[in-house]
């Protein structure tokens, strides 16, 4: 016989813990505000929404008379990061007044949290 210890006669099995359902958390959305001024033109206003945004002329041109007539329209919901991103872009747009060349600054945009 062998001096060799013997192995014993207990098997181990683990059992797995039941798992939770993984709970995805949601970002809040924020809107990007279009305000409404009486000093850009509105073709000025929709080639910024087209160009900064990428929206259709028709959309672009929907949104403009909504901040028109309202004082203000959404032109834009997501994440906090990227709306902060597209509010800072459609404000590198500067119009200029024609007759004098005076400039008219950028549009009038900010962001805020979207309810829910």
């Amino acid at each position: 016989m062998s001096d060799a210890p013997s192995e014993p006669d207990v098997i181990v099995t683990t059992k797995s813990k039941p798992r939770d359902k993984p709970h995805t958390r949601r970002v809040p959305p924020y809107h990007v505000i279009l305000f409404n001024d009486d000093f850009h033109s509105m073709e000025f206003v929709v080639g910024v929404l087209r160009k900064a945004l990428g929206y259709t002329e028709e959309r672009a041109a929907l949104l403009t008379l909504e901040a028109h007539h309202t004082g203000r329209a959404v032109v834009w919901t997501g994440p906090q990061e990227v709306a902060e991103l597209k509010a800072e872009q459609m404000r590198t747009f500067h119009e200029t007044c024609e007759p004098d060349h005076r400039p008219l600054g950028p549009l009038t945009c900010t962001i805020e949290p979207a309810p829910g």
